[in-house]
This record gives C-alpha cells, structure tokens and sequence, in this order.
C-alpha cells in the first residue's frame, strides 16, 4: 500500500484543526489502497494546544512545535523539507488547517494519483466562497500573473506531491516565500481535480490585506525574470502607442517600473540559507495517540 503523509500547518487556529482531524478521518475511512499519516506543523501559536486524539484511520500524527513564527508558506516549506529527510512517504497532501481546503476531496486526490502514479497533482478553484471583494481581486491577482508571467495559476497549498516532486521542491530556495509559485514553475508534469474553496470552520481569516498583497506579489515574484522580460516589450509597445493615447502611457510605463521595482524587493525574501537551517526553529516534536 501507499503511504501517504497529510501536512498541515497550523496558527492558533487549534478547534478548525481538530474538527480537520475528524473530517479527515471520515473522508479516508474506506481507502484500502493508501495508509495515512498526518503532520501538523505549529507555527509558534500563543494560543494553549488543546488535547488532540489520534483517529483510528490515521497510522500516525505528530506535531511539530516551532520556535518562532514564520508565517503559512515558510511552514510549508519547512514541513516538505522535513518530511523529505525525515518521514516514509510515497505521496503529500498539503492542505490548510482551517476548513477552506474541503477533506471531501481527498477522495479526488487519491483518485487522480491511482489514474496517474507518477504525477503530483493540485486542486484548481473552481468556486470561492469568500465575497465579491475577494474574488474580484483573486481573478485580478490572476490576470495580473498570466500577463507578467505567461502562467495560469489558479491553485494554492492544497495539493498531493509525489516524492520526487517534493525532493524538487525542497531544492528551491522560492519554495521559502511561495508554495504555488514554485510549485508551477519547477514541476512539469501536474494533473489537477477541480475543487471548491470552503468555508472556515471557525472564526474570521487571519489573513490581513497587507499579506495577501504580499502573498500574490511572492507567487509572481517567482518568476521574476520573465516579469523583466515582458515588462521590457510591454514597456516598448506602451512607447509606441504614446503618439495615438499621450502621457497616460507614460503613466503606465512608470506603473510597470514601480511594479518591476516590487517584485525585485518581495523576491528577496527568497532565502536560500534561512530555508536550509529551518530545521533549528523546530523546539520539539509532539507524537499524539489515541
């Protein structure tokens, strides 16, 4: 059987998480085929981890608690890297801890890697459930990519890996800022199952509109050169077309500048050293049982 290791991280936000464990435990009641096993990577919560207890349909779940707070994509890429050099798995399923990644899809996941073994596979967003604000600037953020970039991302954390592919992966220092990014950019071969984003089990979105900005600028930032590239013949087409429009194409032009300046500024936070040493913010490890 393949063994499979659900990763998921996890900031204060403990009673979405323990309902997650459950509905996890029921949507892979009957898959025979597969053993699981979960990681959760706690991300120096402040709030006090509640009493957690194994499921029957889980082999293992540990914790993980880290040092410091990193922030969601820096737990990510720590908890690929450490499962890539620590753990027995065939296959990840990273997803989120708070109900927005749906458990009912996991059956669509492990179906899409029985139908293609060798290939990692991502849940694409067919339907959000966030409001009209959120969703315009998602297919905003979107457009904005596919123009700079050339790439069509319309994914986000919630994914099953191959092992190879998380070998890959855990050798890109972008992997540090940007899960989806790195994940578009260095793995060729990807399937998809279409997917509905969900609704958080409980409370509001820690997300602030600040990170989000930054979330969307380090997914692009990935591909910083073909930003420069593009933004070089935009820049070009937009100083032909000054004769026919005038200065609001030199207005662009500056925008584009501006835009370029960002991405530069967000990419550094590419690390390369700090991802290599993750490993000393883990304080200790937690093995729950039933």
């Amino acid at each position: 059987m393949k063994k499979i290791l659900i990763l998921i991280p996890v900031y204060n936000d403990w009673d979405s998480l323990k309902k997650l464990i459950n509905e996890i435990n029921k949507n892979i009641k009957d898959q025979n085929d597969f053993i699981f096993k979960c990681l959760i990577i706690n991300d120096a919560s402040t709030f006090e981890q509640p009493k957690l207890v194994k499921p029957n349909n889980l082999v293992s779940l540990k914790i993980l608690n880290m040092k410091e707070n990193k922030g969601h994509a820096r737990c990510n890429a720590f908890g690929l890297k450490y499962a890539s050099e620590k753990e027995d798995f065939d296959y990840i399923i990273v997803m989120d801890g708070d109900g927005e990644d749906r458990p009912e899809e996991l059956q669509s996941l492990t179906r899409k890697i029985q139908e293609y073994p060798d290939n990692s596979v991502v849940a694409r967003r067919i339907k959000r459930s966030e409001g009209f604000l959120f969703k315009f600037l998602y297919e905003l953020h979107k457009l904005i990519t596919l123009i700079f970039t050339g790439k069509k991302i319309d994914f986000g954390n919630y994914s099953c890996l191959t092992k190879k592919d998380v070998e890959t992966l855990v050798e890109k220092k972008s992997l540090w800022a940007s899960y989806s990014g790195t994940v578009k950019k260095y793995l060729k071969k990807l399937r998809d199952i279409k997917s509905i984003r969900g609704s958080r089990y409980f409370g509001p979105s820690k997300m602030s509109f600040f990170n989000l900005v930054i979330h969307s600028f380090s997914i692009i930032a990935v591909f910083k050169y073909q930003v420069f590239i593009r933004s070089i013949l935009i820049i070009l087409l937009l100083i032909y077309l000054e004769t026919l429009f005038g200065v609001i194409m030199i207005f662009f032009q500056v925008m584009i500048v501006i835009f370029n300046l960002i991405i530069f500024l967000v990419s550094l936070r590419e690390k390369k050293i700090d991802f290599s040493v993750s490993q000393s913010n883990l304080d200790n490890i937690k093995i729950i049982s039933h």
